[in-house]
């Protein structure tokens, strides 16, 4: 790498979590990207990709979305789709010291792209591993990496209230996953985690799989 004999450096994981003697089994296995820095929060000069392959459990494969919300006894499922989504963002911003700001927007601009539908919201963001993860969810334990990280980790579920904005309302029986392929053919996740300079993108395609 071109690295002087007195120069200092350390290898990360993209959870900016340090390689050590201690750690490096548990972090280090098939597959997982690296970085190598001069300091641990050191400023990425240029964005990294990595591809994320993963043995799905067969209930994401059968239990998708068409199937989820067609079989939602006549109501109509939209709503239950949009629902979902919007629950995740309830999810995030939890815990906002301020104000808590959810957007919904519906994009149908030929000029910028795709019909799409856009959540945004102020909340605490979701590392690399949290966005890998989400798409890997429901696959089998067996295949599951050791450091599993929730995209709920820290979430603590409010006391029981009427369903509402204060609440949380992931309760119909489906995942994200479901409710994006049932509205559209891909996902696009953006995120930047609050104690984080990185931002994060994470594409999850119809066409990819």
């Amino acid at each position: 790498f071109g690295i002087a004999s007195d120069e200092n450096f350390v290898i990360t994981t993209t959870n900016r979590k340090e390689i050590t003697e201690d750690n490096f089994s548990e972090l280090v296995q098939g597959g997982v990207t690296l970085y190598l820095l001069q300091t641990v929060d050191q400023m990425l000069l240029s964005a990294t990709k990595e591809r994320i392959d993963f043995l799905p459990h067969y209930d994401t494969l059968v239990k998708s979305g068409m199937y989820e919300y067609y079989a939602s006894e006549g109501q109509n499922p939209l709503p239950f789709a949009l629902a979902e989504l919007i629950d995740n963002s309830l999810s995030a911003t939890s815990r906002n010291s301020g104000i808590r700001s959810i957007e919904i927007k519906l994009l149908f601009d030929d000029s910028q792209g795709k019909p799409a539908v856009a959540v945004i919201d102020n909340g605490r963001g979701m590392t690399s591993k949290q966005l890998n993860n989400w798409a890997v969810y429901r696959l089998s334990k067996f295949t599951r990496q050791g450091d599993f990280e929730s995209d709920h980790s820290g979430y603590v579920r409010p006391l029981p209230v009427p369903r509402s904005l204060n609440s949380d309302i992931s309760y119909f029986g489906v995942g994200g996953k479901q409710a994006v392929f049932f509205v559209g053919q891909s996902a696009r996740m953006i995120s930047k985690p609050a104690n984080s300079q990185d931002v994060h993108e994470f594409v999850l395609s119809k066409e990819d799989f």
